[in-house]
């Protein structure tokens, strides 16, 4: 990673969902997505998340959609 890129989406999934203290079980739940997708991003196994699937977790953490992209936000 460049100094000027954003983290992959996947660690600033984890980052935003451990600030939480939340499980990936509990984001899970509240964003509506399967356990496996979360792990699976969080993992770097899937690094396209579908636009649908980011709503969803932006929703489910309570942040807007560009904390995900690695845009600055203090919640």
């Amino acid at each position: 990673m460049r100094a000027n890129e954003p983290p992959p989406f996947g660690a600033r999934l984890r980052e935003l969902r451990t600030a939480q203290d939340l499980t990936q079980r509990e984001l899970a739940d509240r964003a509506g997505v399967p356990l496996s997708r979360v792990f699976k991003l969080e993992q770097g196994k899937e690094n396209d998340p579908r636009w649908s699937t980011v709503l969803k977790l932006a929703a489910g953490l309570g942040v807007p959609v560009g904390a995900l992209a690695g845009e600055p936000w203090e919640g």
